[in-house]
Protein backbone atom coordinates (compact mmCIF):
# COMPACT_ATOMS: atom_id res chain seq x y z
CA UNK A 1 0.00 0.00 0.00
CA UNK A 2 2.73 2.15 0.85
CA UNK A 3 4.59 1.79 -2.31
CA UNK A 4 1.33 1.75 -4.12
CA UNK A 5 0.32 5.62 -2.47
CA UNK A 6 4.44 6.75 -3.21
CA UNK A 7 4.34 5.84 -7.03
CA UNK A 8 1.07 7.95 -6.82
CA UNK A 9 2.88 10.90 -5.14
CA UNK A 10 5.62 10.61 -7.65
CA UNK A 11 3.09 10.42 -10.71
CA UNK A 12 1.59 13.92 -9.32
CA UNK A 13 5.02 15.22 -8.96
CA UNK A 14 5.98 14.26 -12.49
CA UNK A 15 2.55 15.82 -14.45
CA UNK A 16 2.95 18.92 -11.85
CA UNK A 17 6.72 19.68 -12.80
CA UNK A 18 5.37 19.35 -16.81
CA UNK A 19 2.26 20.94 -16.56
CA UNK A 20 3.00 23.50 -14.46
CA UNK A 21 5.91 24.46 -16.90
CA UNK A 22 3.75 24.78 -19.74
CA UNK A 23 1.34 26.64 -17.84
CA UNK A 24 3.97 29.73 -16.73
CA UNK A 25 5.41 29.24 -19.93
CA UNK A 26 2.72 29.19 -22.36
CA UNK A 27 -0.88 29.05 -21.43
CA UNK A 28 -1.41 31.42 -18.65
CA UNK A 29 -1.53 34.50 -21.25
CA UNK A 30 -3.50 32.89 -23.90
CA UNK A 31 -6.30 31.11 -21.32
CA UNK A 32 -6.07 34.66 -19.67
CA UNK A 33 -7.17 36.54 -23.31
CA UNK A 34 -9.04 33.78 -24.24
CA UNK A 35 -11.44 33.49 -21.13
CA UNK A 36 -11.13 36.09 -18.72
CA UNK A 37 -13.29 38.62 -20.72
CA UNK A 38 -15.98 35.28 -20.56
CA UNK A 39 -16.27 35.60 -17.35
CA UNK A 40 -19.12 38.10 -17.00
CA UNK A 41 -21.69 39.44 -14.92
CA UNK A 42 -24.73 40.45 -16.84
CA UNK A 43 -25.85 43.85 -16.79
CA UNK A 44 -27.93 45.15 -19.42
CA UNK A 45 -29.55 44.79 -22.98
CA UNK A 46 -28.98 47.39 -25.61
CA UNK A 47 -28.80 47.79 -29.35
CA UNK A 48 -26.82 45.88 -31.49
CA UNK A 49 -23.99 47.42 -32.89
CA UNK A 50 -21.54 46.81 -36.10
CA UNK A 51 -18.53 44.97 -34.45
CA UNK A 52 -20.37 43.59 -31.83
CA UNK A 53 -20.28 39.34 -30.78
CA UNK A 54 -23.29 37.99 -32.52
CA UNK A 55 -23.11 35.60 -29.75
CA UNK A 56 -23.79 38.25 -27.45
CA UNK A 57 -27.35 38.80 -29.24
CA UNK A 58 -30.46 38.49 -26.77
CA UNK A 59 -32.70 36.82 -28.71
CA UNK A 60 -35.89 37.26 -27.00
CA UNK A 61 -35.28 40.63 -26.59
CA UNK A 62 -34.62 41.15 -30.08
CA UNK A 63 -38.03 39.04 -31.41
CA UNK A 64 -39.90 41.54 -29.61
CA UNK A 65 -38.65 44.90 -30.10
CA UNK A 66 -37.76 43.60 -33.91
CA UNK A 67 -34.27 45.17 -33.56
CA UNK A 68 -31.28 43.23 -32.86
CA UNK A 69 -30.13 43.98 -28.83
CA UNK A 70 -27.09 42.48 -27.33
CA UNK A 71 -26.57 41.72 -24.02
CA UNK A 72 -24.14 43.85 -21.90
CA UNK A 73 -21.94 42.00 -19.19
CA UNK A 74 -19.45 43.40 -16.68
CA UNK A 75 -16.38 41.42 -15.91
CA UNK A 76 -15.91 39.60 -12.84
CA UNK A 77 -12.84 39.68 -10.68
CA UNK A 78 -12.62 36.34 -10.72
CA UNK A 79 -13.70 33.20 -13.13
CA UNK A 80 -14.61 29.11 -11.99
CA UNK A 81 -13.48 26.62 -14.25
CA UNK A 82 -14.67 22.97 -13.93
CA UNK A 83 -13.12 20.27 -15.63
CA UNK A 84 -15.71 17.57 -16.91
CA UNK A 85 -13.76 14.26 -17.19
CA UNK A 86 -14.78 10.88 -19.39
CA UNK A 87 -13.79 8.32 -17.24
CA UNK A 88 -15.47 5.70 -18.88
CA UNK A 89 -13.79 2.75 -20.12
CA UNK A 90 -12.54 3.70 -23.31
CA UNK A 91 -10.32 6.12 -21.74
CA UNK A 92 -7.48 3.43 -20.90
CA UNK A 93 -7.36 2.67 -24.75
CA UNK A 94 -3.93 3.86 -26.60
CA UNK A 95 -1.65 2.38 -29.48
CA UNK A 96 0.70 4.74 -29.31
CA UNK A 97 2.86 5.78 -26.29
CA UNK A 98 0.09 7.21 -24.37
CA UNK A 99 -3.49 6.31 -23.09
CA UNK A 100 -6.21 8.34 -23.69
CA UNK A 101 -6.26 8.74 -20.12
CA UNK A 102 -2.41 10.06 -19.46
CA UNK A 103 -3.46 12.59 -22.36
CA UNK A 104 -7.14 13.51 -20.68
CA UNK A 105 -5.13 14.15 -17.19
CA UNK A 106 -1.75 16.13 -18.54
CA UNK A 107 -3.84 18.62 -20.37
CA UNK A 108 -6.85 18.85 -17.21
CA UNK A 109 -3.67 19.49 -15.39
CA UNK A 110 -2.48 22.45 -17.45
CA UNK A 111 -6.05 23.89 -17.86
CA UNK A 112 -5.98 23.56 -13.80
CA UNK A 113 -2.94 25.42 -13.57
CA UNK A 114 -3.33 28.10 -16.18
CA UNK A 115 -6.85 28.79 -14.41
CA UNK A 116 -4.51 28.90 -11.06
CA UNK A 117 -1.95 31.84 -12.61
CA UNK A 118 -5.53 34.03 -12.74
CA UNK A 119 -6.20 33.29 -9.36
CA UNK A 120 -9.50 31.26 -10.69
CA UNK A 121 -11.52 28.33 -9.01
CA UNK A 122 -11.40 24.75 -10.30
CA UNK A 123 -13.73 21.68 -9.89
CA UNK A 124 -14.14 18.62 -11.56
CA UNK A 125 -16.72 16.80 -12.25
CA UNK A 126 -15.76 12.68 -13.60
CA UNK A 127 -18.23 10.70 -15.43
CA UNK A 128 -18.57 7.54 -17.04
CA UNK A 129 -22.07 6.54 -17.71
CA UNK A 130 -23.43 8.00 -14.10
CA UNK A 131 -22.12 11.31 -12.15
CA UNK A 132 -18.73 9.36 -10.37
CA UNK A 133 -17.75 12.26 -8.63
CA UNK A 134 -18.01 16.04 -7.88
CA UNK A 135 -15.07 17.65 -6.50
CA UNK A 136 -16.02 21.53 -5.51
CA UNK A 137 -14.77 24.63 -7.08
CA UNK A 138 -11.59 25.76 -4.64
CA UNK A 139 -8.07 27.48 -5.15
CA UNK A 140 -4.75 26.76 -4.60
CA UNK A 141 -2.10 24.44 -5.65
CA UNK A 142 -2.87 21.86 -3.36
CA UNK A 143 -6.24 21.56 -4.20
CA UNK A 144 -5.27 21.42 -7.61
CA UNK A 145 -2.74 18.58 -6.54
CA UNK A 146 -5.63 16.66 -4.94
CA UNK A 147 -7.43 17.03 -8.53
CA UNK A 148 -4.49 15.38 -10.14
CA UNK A 149 -3.80 12.76 -7.91
CA UNK A 150 -7.59 11.85 -8.35
CA UNK A 151 -7.10 11.93 -12.49
CA UNK A 152 -4.65 9.28 -11.55
CA UNK A 153 -6.08 7.17 -9.14
CA UNK A 154 -9.57 7.13 -9.60
CA UNK A 155 -11.63 3.70 -10.37
CA UNK A 156 -15.14 4.56 -12.00
CA UNK A 157 -17.82 2.35 -10.68
CA UNK A 158 -19.09 2.29 -14.65
CA UNK A 159 -17.60 1.50 -17.71
CA UNK A 160 -20.31 3.08 -20.30
CA UNK A 161 -20.23 6.93 -21.66
CA UNK A 162 -23.45 8.97 -21.01
CA UNK A 163 -22.15 12.72 -22.10
CA UNK A 164 -25.33 14.22 -20.80
CA UNK A 165 -25.22 13.56 -17.32
CA UNK A 166 -22.28 15.90 -16.54
CA UNK A 167 -23.62 18.83 -18.42
CA UNK A 168 -26.88 18.04 -16.78
CA UNK A 169 -25.07 18.27 -13.74
CA UNK A 170 -23.10 21.34 -14.20
CA UNK A 171 -26.47 23.07 -15.17
CA UNK A 172 -27.62 22.13 -11.92
CA UNK A 173 -24.56 22.24 -9.18
CA UNK A 174 -22.72 25.50 -10.71
CA UNK A 175 -25.07 28.54 -10.43
CA UNK A 176 -22.88 31.40 -11.51
CA UNK A 177 -21.60 31.58 -15.36
CA UNK A 178 -18.21 29.15 -15.72
CA UNK A 179 -15.71 28.27 -18.35
CA UNK A 180 -16.25 24.52 -18.13
CA UNK A 181 -13.87 22.05 -20.11
CA UNK A 182 -15.60 18.57 -21.56
CA UNK A 183 -12.24 16.62 -21.69
CA UNK A 184 -13.74 13.44 -23.61
CA UNK A 185 -13.07 10.55 -26.49
CA UNK A 186 -16.93 11.68 -27.68
CA UNK A 187 -18.00 8.29 -28.58
CA UNK A 188 -21.80 9.36 -28.00
CA UNK A 189 -23.72 6.11 -27.65
CA UNK A 190 -27.07 5.88 -29.79
CA UNK A 191 -29.49 5.79 -27.01
CA UNK A 192 -27.52 9.34 -25.40
CA UNK A 193 -27.56 11.65 -28.32
CA UNK A 194 -31.21 13.07 -28.28
CA UNK A 195 -30.11 14.00 -24.22
CA UNK A 196 -26.63 15.01 -25.23
CA UNK A 197 -27.92 17.49 -27.93
CA UNK A 198 -30.64 18.73 -25.29
CA UNK A 199 -28.30 19.34 -22.24
CA UNK A 200 -25.09 20.49 -24.51
CA UNK A 201 -28.00 23.41 -25.44
CA UNK A 202 -28.84 24.22 -22.40
CA UNK A 203 -25.39 23.84 -20.40
CA UNK A 204 -23.69 26.17 -23.21
CA UNK A 205 -26.40 28.99 -22.81
CA UNK A 206 -25.52 29.53 -19.16
CA UNK A 207 -21.71 28.57 -19.12
CA UNK A 208 -18.99 28.97 -21.65
CA UNK A 209 -18.53 25.67 -22.56
CA UNK A 210 -15.66 24.49 -24.32
CA UNK A 211 -15.07 20.85 -26.10
CA UNK A 212 -11.79 18.92 -26.06
CA UNK A 213 -11.70 15.56 -27.76
CA UNK A 214 -9.01 12.86 -26.91
CA UNK A 215 -8.62 9.88 -29.70
CA UNK A 216 -6.38 7.43 -30.38
CA UNK A 217 -5.80 6.96 -34.54
CA UNK A 218 -7.10 3.49 -33.95
CA UNK A 219 -10.34 4.38 -32.75
CA UNK A 220 -10.51 6.10 -36.03
CA UNK A 221 -9.50 3.20 -38.86
CA UNK A 222 -8.53 -0.57 -38.32
CA UNK A 223 -5.49 -1.82 -39.72
CA UNK A 224 -4.72 -4.44 -42.20
CA UNK A 225 -3.52 -7.11 -39.32
CA UNK A 226 -5.46 -10.50 -40.45
CA UNK A 227 -8.18 -12.26 -37.64
CA UNK A 228 -8.32 -10.77 -34.20
CA UNK A 229 -10.29 -10.76 -31.07
CA UNK A 230 -11.45 -7.10 -30.22
CA UNK A 231 -12.86 -6.49 -27.00
CA UNK A 232 -15.61 -2.93 -26.27
CA UNK A 233 -13.73 -1.64 -23.29
CA UNK A 234 -17.20 0.15 -22.37
CA UNK A 235 -19.44 -3.17 -22.31
CA UNK A 236 -16.46 -6.39 -22.21
CA UNK A 237 -18.22 -7.50 -25.26
CA UNK A 238 -15.60 -9.38 -27.48
CA UNK A 239 -15.47 -10.40 -31.05
CA UNK A 240 -13.08 -11.71 -33.68
CA UNK A 241 -12.96 -9.85 -36.89
CA UNK A 242 -10.74 -9.98 -39.82
CA UNK A 243 -9.33 -6.54 -40.60
CA UNK A 244 -7.83 -8.78 -43.96
CA UNK A 245 -11.23 -7.62 -45.18
CA UNK A 246 -11.59 -4.48 -46.98
CA UNK A 247 -15.34 -4.28 -46.01
CA UNK A 248 -15.04 -5.23 -42.77
CA UNK A 249 -12.14 -1.69 -42.01
CA UNK A 250 -14.30 0.43 -44.48
CA UNK A 251 -18.03 -0.13 -42.08
CA UNK A 252 -15.33 0.52 -39.08
CA UNK A 253 -14.04 3.93 -40.78
CA UNK A 254 -17.37 4.89 -41.64
CA UNK A 255 -18.70 4.22 -38.36
CA UNK A 256 -16.09 6.01 -36.60
CA UNK A 257 -17.17 9.28 -39.66
CA UNK A 258 -20.35 8.98 -39.07
CA UNK A 259 -19.88 9.54 -34.65
CA UNK A 260 -17.42 12.42 -35.88
CA UNK A 261 -19.75 14.34 -37.89
CA UNK A 262 -22.73 13.88 -35.29
CA UNK A 263 -20.43 15.14 -32.32
CA UNK A 264 -18.97 18.27 -34.58
CA UNK A 265 -22.95 19.12 -35.93
CA UNK A 266 -24.06 18.88 -31.69
CA UNK A 267 -21.17 20.93 -30.97
CA UNK A 268 -21.40 24.00 -34.18
CA UNK A 269 -25.36 23.99 -32.45
CA UNK A 270 -24.10 24.65 -29.67
CA UNK A 271 -21.59 27.30 -30.48
CA UNK A 272 -19.06 25.23 -28.72
CA UNK A 273 -15.60 25.72 -29.46
CA UNK A 274 -13.56 22.73 -29.27
CA UNK A 275 -10.98 20.68 -30.87
CA UNK A 276 -9.06 17.07 -31.18
CA UNK A 277 -6.22 15.69 -30.11
CA UNK A 278 -4.63 12.13 -30.71
CA UNK A 279 -2.69 10.35 -28.21
CA UNK A 280 0.55 10.80 -30.67
CA UNK A 281 -0.30 14.30 -31.05
CA UNK A 282 1.12 17.46 -29.38
CA UNK A 283 -1.57 18.41 -27.43
CA UNK A 284 0.34 21.90 -26.44
CA UNK A 285 -0.50 23.16 -30.68
CA UNK A 286 -3.89 21.98 -30.41
CA UNK A 287 -4.19 24.27 -27.01
CA UNK A 288 -3.00 27.36 -28.22
CA UNK A 289 -4.67 27.26 -31.53
CA UNK A 290 -7.79 26.64 -29.69
CA UNK A 291 -7.27 29.50 -27.15
CA UNK A 292 -5.98 31.53 -30.41
CA UNK A 293 -9.32 31.24 -32.34
CA UNK A 294 -11.72 32.79 -29.33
Amino acid sequence: MENGSSDILRQVRKIEIKTRGLSNDIFAGHYHSAFKGRGMAFSEVREYRIGDDVRDIDWNVTARSRNPHIKVYEEERELTMMLLVDVSGSRMFGTAEKIKKNIITEIAAVLAFSAAENNDKVGCIFFSDRIEKFIPPKKGRSHILMIIRELIEFQPAGRGTALSEPLRYLTNAIKKRCTAFLLSDFMVPEEDRKRFEDSLKIASGKHDVVGIRVYDRRDAELPDVGIVEVEDAETGRKLWIDTSLRAVRERYGAAWREGERFVDTALNRGRVDHVSVTTDEDYVKALIKLFKRR
